[in-house]
């Protein structure tokens, strides 16, 4: 069960003040799904976890929100050139509170690795809301992303390469680009840096790769 809080923002783009959900606590989760989404007993999470202004379409985490955030007028006019007219178009849903996050933390440019999660975490909502368009197109977002953290030095801890690793082919595995993923899925053994702790990942890679399943956990 998932249970919500008010939250009073105020957006730092149009000084809009408006209410927000916030997750306090969230139980009764069933396992993860091969990509790591979890499974929650009840009402969904993860759309609570950013919040978005639906006045000006600024959107981010909470502390996106401080007192302290003082955005740039380049990071203004992009806001209000792109994500105010999406605004018209589409609904606040969790997918698109998280693609417009991305976006703004893309504009300040943020580390790959916090936007891959960002636009994973869009792709999760979008299974929830039924739309597998918009979730392969976010899945190949955060598989860009995430690739590109493993080609920069310090972008991955060396403990979590071979489980970011192993992500990027299921993300592929899951848009269906067989390529992609057998590459990435075979590069999960060179990335294993403590074999007995890691050897759950060589396993799922290579149960993956060879019979894909739904469940692994």
């Amino acid at each position: 069960m998932t249970t919500l809080h008010l939250i009073e923002l105020t957006c730092p783009i149009c000084d809009s003040g408006f209410r927000s959900q916030t997750v306090v606590a969230t139980n009764g989760f069933g396992g993860k799904r091969t990509d790591f989404h979890e499974r929650a007993a009840g009402m969904q999470p993860l759309p609570y976890f950013v919040h978005l202004c639906t006045h000006c379409g600024y959107a981010g985490v909470a502390r996106d929100f401080g007192d302290e955030v003082n955005p740039s007028d380049q990071l203004k006019e992009q806001v209000w050139g792109e994500l105010a007219p999406a605004l018209r178009t589409s609904l606040p849903s969790g997918s698109l509170k998280y693609e417009h996050a991305a976006k703004v933390a893309a504009w300040q440019d943020a580390d790959p690795r916090y936007l891959a999660d960002l636009y994973l975490r869009a792709a999760w909502c979008c299974v929830d809301e039924g739309d597998s368009e918009a979730e392969r197109f976010f899945r190949r977002k955060a598989a860009w992303r995430f690739a590109e953290s493993l080609a920069s030095f310090d972008g991955i801890p060396p403990d979590e390469r071979a489980v970011i690793t192993y992500l990027v082919g299921e993300l592929w595995r899951r848009v269906g680009d067989e390529a992609q993923s057998e590459h990435w899925f075979s590069r999960v053994a060179d990335e294993v840096t403590e074999p007995t702790a890691q050897s759950w990942v060589l396993e799922v890679a290579e149960q993956q790769r060879v019979q894909p399943r739904e469940w692994f956990t």
